[in-house]
C-alpha cells in the first residue's frame, strides 16, 4: 500500500493555462457551470499549495462538467497522474470518477496504474485548497491510497 499527498493545479486563465476548452454543446442552458464543456486538462502536481512549489508530476486527461443543476459544479474526471520526479518517477495512476462542489472532500476510484503503482486500485480523496471563482483557478489537495504490486 502507497500513500501519496500533493497539490494539483488546475487553471483555466491566463497565458498558460493547464486546463482548456476543447468543445462545448450546442445548445441554450441556464447553468453557470457550462453543462456539456468538455476540457483537457496538463495540470501540474506539485509537493506544497503554491504554484512555485516544487514539481513532481502532472495529471493529464478529460473532465465535462455534468451537472445541470446551475447551483452545484458536477464533473466527471479521466486522468493519468504521472510523476516525474522522486522515488516514483516514471510511475503513475489511473483515476475515473464523478466529483461534485456540494461535497467538502470528493472521493475519486483509482482504477489502474503503471511502473510502481501497476495493477492499482485505491481512492483519491481531495478537498478545495484555493479557488478563484471569477477564474475558474483551483489548487486542489490530494490524499492518495494506493494497492499495488
Amino acid at each position: 500500500m502507497t500513500r501519496l499527498h500533493f497539490f494539483l493545479h488546475d487553471t483555466v486563465n491566463g497565458e498558460n493555462p493547464s486546463a482548456v476548452v476543447i468543445a462545448r454543446p450546442n445548445i441554450t442552458q441556464p447553468s453557470s457551470f457550462g453543462f456539456g464543456t468538455l476540457f483537457a486538462i496538463n495540470d501540474p502536481l506539485t509537493v506544497w499549495p503554491a504554484p512555485t512549489s516544487t514539481l513532481i508530476g502532472n495529471a493529464q486527461g478529460l473532465y465535462v462538467s455534468s451537472s445541470r443543476d446551475p447551483a452545484v459544479f458536477t464533473t466527471v474526471m479521466f486522468a493519468d497522474f504521472a510523476f516525474t520526479s522522486g522515488r516514483f518517477n516514471g510511475s503513475s495512476f489511473s483515476l475515473i470518477s464523478r466529483s461534485s462542489s456540494s461535497n467538502a472532500i470528493r472521493e475519486f476510484a483509482i482504477v489502474g496504474g503503471r511502473g510502481a503503482f501497476r495493477m492499482a486500485q485505491g481512492f483519491a480523496l481531495t478537498q478545495i485548497n484555493f479557488a478563484n471563482m471569477t477564474t475558474g483557478d483551483v489548487i486542489l489537495e490530494c490524499n492518495v491510497t494506493l494497492y499495488h504490486y
